[in-house]
């Protein structure tokens, strides 16, 4: 006993540390949310038109320097350590959002964005190192503690960017950045490192691409079968940040305070799954049963709001798809015991940039899904969560071929 137990006391403070970075870091990124389009709509002269134009650019110029550069950093991370990677990311947030801050015009913006994206791109070193520090039976708890440090991020972070924002729409870019600074020097001198020497692999560019990192998953079946599931649920979950305001105000007649309220729920309710449930799930009925209670959840929530005939069922899906979140905890720990201890942060790199890649394509999908259906009637307003539904159900032969492939 007295041979593990100093190891397990490190162990709980890194993931501890790494609980709080990435919510640190999702808060911050949450702060930004609500006072982003309004930068962007000052710059463009008021031009509502114009500031729809530009704010997809940025939203597509995002989700594409995160696509190439995630399997970058994750290969870095693999070769270097967890440690400096995730530290110089956020020191290097913490300054693009004081760039941003003082943006005089339009394209000053585009650049800090363009950064953001390129250190962003390290959100998948914290899975990584999870992985490193984790016993493969609780990393499953533990990537539900990631997911619910992500919740929590997100359920703040708005709220505070929205009232930072009424009193100087640059006043919330201040604010994430002493947040990022604040956790660059908490990690600096409390976060060690994850990854010792004897277990890094070389930096190779012809890996550390999305290409490359299809090839590394390629040679596992079962990482490749997850990657399929992960698509998939990575393009459903769009529906609900794309369109949610539309449907609600659609459907029911919502404003913008129901709806935020609404979003509120989902985010407490991923929070309670993810921090509480998750860990229990996994040790009663397993990884492979877990993969499937997700997705089942996650069909029968994105149904439920497609049919839903009146507001309390919209409640209702909303605690169904808290369990959701299960299918990522489960796959993640998956994946982590299928793929090298050396290739961790390639296989997070691999996951953070499909992630990416998936949002490139999500507002068409959604959008315009919704202009369909509320074109036909506003009782179709749920055709966007239809789609994703459909989605989910497409991503049950992966779950199977998953659980079923050697590893």
């Amino acid at each position: 006993m007295s041979a593990t137990a100093p190891q397990t006391e490190p162990r709980r403070a890194a993931l501890a540390f790494i609980v709080v970075t990435v919510m640190l870091d999702m808060l911050a990124f949450g702060i930004v949310i609500p006072v982003l389009p309004r930068l962007i709509l000052d710059f463009t002269g008021g031009s509502k038109t114009n500031a729809a134009w530009w704010q997809g650019v940025f939203g597509t110029l995002f989700a594409v320097i995160q696509f190439f550069f995630a399997p970058v950093l994750g290969a870095l991370s693999d070769r270097f350590g967890r440690r400096p990677v995730i530290l110089l990311s956020n020191f290097g947030l913490a300054l693009d959002y004081a760039l941003i801050a003082l943006a005089p015009n339009l394209w000053w913006l585009l650049a800090g964005r363009a950064i953001a994206g390129f250190c962003s791109a390290s959100i998948s070193v914290p899975s990584a190192y999870i992985a490193d520090v984790t016993p493969p039976e609780k990393r499953a708890a533990a990537f539900g503690m990631i997911g619910a440090a992500f919740g929590v991020g997100f359920i703040l972070g708005p709220f505070i960017g929205a009232q930072a924002g009424g009193i100087d729409p640059r006043l919330p870019f201040w604010i994430a950045g002493a947040l990022t600074l604040a956790n660059f020097c908490y990690g600096l001198f409390v976060l060690p490192e994850s990854l010792p020497p004897e277990r890094r692999a070389p930096f190779l560019w012809r890996k550390a691409n999305p290409v490359g990192s299809a090839l590394m998953i390629r040679r596992h079946p079962a990482a490749w079968a997850l990657i399929g599931l992960s698509v998939l649920s990575y393009l459903a979950h769009d529906s609900l940040p794309h369109t949610f305001f539309l449907y609600g105000n659609a459907r029911f007649g919502w404003d913008q305070k129901i709806v935020g309220y609404a979003l509120v729920a989902v985010g407490v309710m991923s929070v309670i799954v993810q921090a509480g449930a998750i860990g229990w799930i996994v040790r009663r009925f397993g990884e492979r049963r877990a993969l499937f209670i997700g997705v089942g959840a996650g069909i029968g929530a994105f149904a439920l709001y497609a049919v839903a005939w009146a507001e309390w069922v919209v409640f209702l899906a909303i605690a169904i798809g808290g369990f959701w979140g299960v299918w990522s905890a489960a796959s993640q720990s998956i994946l982590s015991r299928t793929i090298a201890a050396d290739e961790q942060g390639q296989l997070q790199g691999a996951l953070a940039s499909v992630r990416a890649g998936c949002q490139v394509f999500t507002p068409a999908i959604f959008n315009g899904a919704f202009a369909l259906g509320v074109s036909v009637d506003t009782r179709w307003a749920g055709a966007p969560m239809l789609v994703s539904a459909v989605l989910l159900a497409l991503a049950l032969p992966f779950a199977l071929a998953a659980t079923r492939a050697p590893r």
